[in-house]
């Protein structure tokens, strides 16, 4: 009996398993050609992983499909003759069908009808949750990609003499992907892979992942755009307030309240902009990445007479970019520079307040040194008051003295005593002075 080895390792990190076995989350498919891949993504806000499953319970056999089996973000059912392939991700969800190609819409067919053999209803397809972002119909045939010339001339055809584009896939130019990037009657557009018979079925699945995420990718990059252009008369009339806020500022023609009050609803509204589009900006940002290395590991050689799959994409694709990349980054200028402009405010606000508290402390002092003054003639009343006081109670005593039989002049000894007095009283105040202030 085999037993299980001591484990050599600490514990697992709780995470550790589910982040291992992400690179296999969303394995490609194996695909058997000739074959048609029905693709369809829509954008699921809004839409709950149980809604989903209760569509996918409509499938043949799928009853008692359950939303625990879709908590991966990946399922896929196989049924006779074709699969289905369900993955939810951040802001879509994908559906693949794969299904054997018709025969009447093999190479050498010209403009074939690819949804009149479909295996699912077409009302399961129109009744996906959520809202259209890309549709797909990939065709992969089986062809000799040996002389271009004909390649090209059957691809054309199989267009219906539409404009096309195409690219040799791979550093031994294993395959062709040729499509026009129209949108057809029936809400598809249309790509093409030629592979000779020996292609795998697992290249032909990687081939066909490649292209559908690139057109996906592509498609999402661009919902940027519109935003950003919606963006535009916005953030030039906030540009113009702010430009004006600043002469304001500058020569002094309006009160910092007025200024205030209109700068901080300038700041408002740009912060709100941030906050409502900023999250669609980084996403543009990141599928555009991804558009890139999509192409990158398709590795395109032209086709001689027409444009490569990643030209054509990138050449109306990055005007579009550098309109959004420019818009999130006049922005954020836009809200640093009236953050800026909001310091200058503050400044001059602080300047004005410390002139206001210079000249509170210039009358505090003056008024200290009018009490100061007040306070020493109203000393001065009282050592006057109080000596007066003492020189009556003096004059009672030498009057009793006096009486007592002692020969005293009393006039004159109390005039004697006034300065004595005066000169005690005072003294006694100093002292008193001097106490309070040692206390202070």
């Amino acid at each position: 009996m085999n037993h299980a080895p001591d484990r050599l390792l600490p514990d697992d990190d709780a995470q550790r398993a589910q982040l291992h076995n992400e690179v296999h989350a969303r394995p490609p498919a194996r695909i058997r050609l000739p074959a048609l891949v029905i693709y369809v993504a829509v954008l699921n806000e809004g839409i709950s992983r149980e809604q989903e499953c209760a569509h996918l319970r409509r499938l043949p056999g799928q009853q008692d499909l359950t939303p625990d089996q879709l908590q991966g973000n990946f399922l896929r059912l196989r049924f006779e003759g074709y699969t289905v392939k369900w993955e939810r991700h951040t802001e879509f969800t994908r559906y693949s069908i794969v299904q054997p190609l018709p025969a009447q819409a093999a190479l050498g067919a010209s403009d074939p009808d690819l949804t009149g053999e479909l295996v699912v209803a077409p009302a399961w397809l129109r009744d996906i949750p959520g809202r259209t972002i890309a549709a797909i119909q990939l065709a992969m045939a089986q062809a000799d990609i040996s002389v271009p010339e004909t390649t090209m001339a059957q691809a054309r055809r199989w267009f219906g003499g539409r404009t096309v584009v195409a690219s040799v896939m791979g550093n031994n130019g294993h395959s062709w992907a040729v499509t026009d990037f129209q949108l057809r009657e029936d809400g598809f557009e249309r790509m093409l892979v030629l592979a000779p018979p020996t292609t795998t079925e697992t290249r032909a699945g990687r081939i066909s992942q490649r292209l559908l995420e690139l057109e996906t990718y592509r498609l999402m990059a661009l919902r940027g755009l519109p935003v950003a252009k919606g963006l535009g008369p916005m953030l030039g009339e906030a540009e113009g307030r702010l430009a004006d806020i600043t002469a304001r500022l500058e020569y002094k023609s309006a009160s910092e309240q007025e200024l205030l009050d209109t700068l901080v609803a300038l700041a408002a509204r740009i912060e709100r902009a941030t906050a409502e589009h900023d999250y669609r900006f980084a996403a543009t940002r990141a599928y555009d990445t991804l558009v890139s290395q999509r192409l990158a590991e398709l590795r395109e050689q032209p086709v001689a007479g027409t444009q490569t799959v990643g030209e054509f994409m990138q050449r109306r694709l990055s005007p579009a970019m550098a309109t959004v990349a420019a818009t999130a980054q006049r922005l954020m200028s836009l809200s640093e520079r009236v953050a800026r402009t909001s310091a200058l405010l503050r400044t001059r606000v602080d300047i004005a307040t410390e002139a206001q508290n210079q000249q509170l402390l210039e009358k505090l002092t003056r008024g200290q040194e009018l009490q100061l003054r007040l306070q020493t003639t109203v000393e001065g009343l009282s050592i006057a008051a109080i000596s007066y006081y003492v020189v009556s109670l003096l004059l009672y005593a030498v009057k009793a003295v006096k009486a007592a039989g002692v020969p005293l002049n009393v006039e004159i000894a109390t005039g004697a005593l006034i300065p004595l007095v005066l000169w005690a009283v005072w003294r006694t105040t100093r002292r008193i002075h001097q106490k309070l202030r040692n206390r202070a």
